[in-house]
């Protein structure tokens, strides 16, 4: 560790010209201290590293020493796809194999590659994660990350959204997908292969049984077709009849999913004289649905199916009666005193 560690200090100091104590310290994840004593085992291995008392101060390398220690460990070359997404990395178990996989190859660029990747990094910040995204969902993300990289199967548990709601199955984890925020993890059983969201999965052991990864899987290719697939089914199956008002119309885009957005507005009638429209809602449930819809309040009336009218009008019918009263306010005075 402390070897690893010592290289880092050297890299970084090869790629950023100088830097304090503080510094180091910050990117290593380290102590003051123990910066101290890193410095010392350097000058006494002979890196001809020096430190510039002052303001402006901190440690640097000799003018034109250039260390070729860049070898990548195991970890941080399993990281190298993963340096410009710190959040996922942290979450994989990977944010320090990440961090030193980026030092690394910063170090090998030359001083104008160097300065341009700079200009990169000033300027370009990238969040992949969900608005609402909770690392807390997923956790068993870093069991099933270790079953993925070394093609062990794992007995799971899971909550999906049709009758039985939670089912057991022994899967071949075969790869991992991060979309807008979400963990997905591709796993072939004795059926097909499927694809289950991390946050659902309620249990997880490994049985450390190696499975053999089918030759030419593309996780990427794959993951292609099924999202059109998914698309496809969860949209085709059944739809739901509505009326539309022109409010809502002009703002669909920022309410819902681009491809329900599309096709409503394929499916969408002429206007009537108030400018309401009907249209097909493409839904997944009755129970999905049911919450999609209450997001546009009093713009948008079911008509059909009777049964998503009728769960919807019940709920409306609780809402009225609830603000209809005065407000309950003994429980909360009950609890200030």
């Amino acid at each position: 560790m402390r070897a690893s560690r010592l290289v880092s200090m050297m890299l970084l100091l090869q790629a950023r010209g100088r830097m304090t104590a503080d510094d180091l310290a910050a990117e290593l994840e380290v102590s003051v201290r123990t910066i101290y004593r890193d410095v010392e085992a350097l000058h006494s291995s002979g890196v001809p590293l020096y430190g510039e008392p002052g303001r402006d101060g901190g440690y640097r390398l000799l003018d034109g020493y250039r260390t070729r220690l860049t070898g990548l460990t195991g970890d941080e070359a399993a990281a190298l796809a993963l340096t410009a997404l710190p959040g996922p990395a942290a979450e994989l178990g990977l944010g320090m194999a990440a961090t030193a996989a980026a030092v690394k190859m910063r170090a090998a660029l030359s001083a104008e590659l160097r300065e341009r990747a700079d200009h990169v990094d000033r300027r370009l910040h990238v969040d992949p994660r969900d608005w609402y995204a909770d690392p807390r969902q997923t956790p068993f993300l870093a069991e099933v990350a270790d079953a993925v990289w070394r093609q062990r199967r794992l007995q799971v548990r899971y909550r999906r959204w049709r009758e039985p709601r939670e089912v057991d199955r022994v899967v071949e984890p075969l790869g991992l997908v991060l979309k807008t925020g979400r963990w997905y993890v591709v796993a072939g059983s004795a059926e097909e292969l499927r694809t289950y969201r991390v946050s659902h999965l309620l249990q997880v052991q490994s049985l450390e049984e190696e499975f053999i990864r089918p030759v030419g899987f593309d996780l990427a290719a794959h993951w292609r077709e099924w999202v059109a697939d998914f698309d496809g089914r969860r949209h085709d199956e059944q739809a739901a009849r509505v009326r539309l008002s022109p409010r809502v119309l002009q703002r669909l885009s920022d309410l819902l999913e681009p491809a329900i957005v599309q096709s409503v507005l394929d499916s969408a009638g002429e206007p009537d004289s108030c400018g309401w429209v009907s249209a097909a809602f493409p839904i997944e449930s009755i129970e999905h649905a049911h919450g999609e819809l209450l997001r546009l309040g009093a713009d948008v009336e079911v008509t059909a199916p009777p049964v998503l009218r009728e769960r919807l009008a019940r709920t409306v019918a609780e809402l009225a009666a609830m603000y209809g009263a005065a407000p309950r306010t003994a429980s909360v005075q009950g609890l200030a005193g």
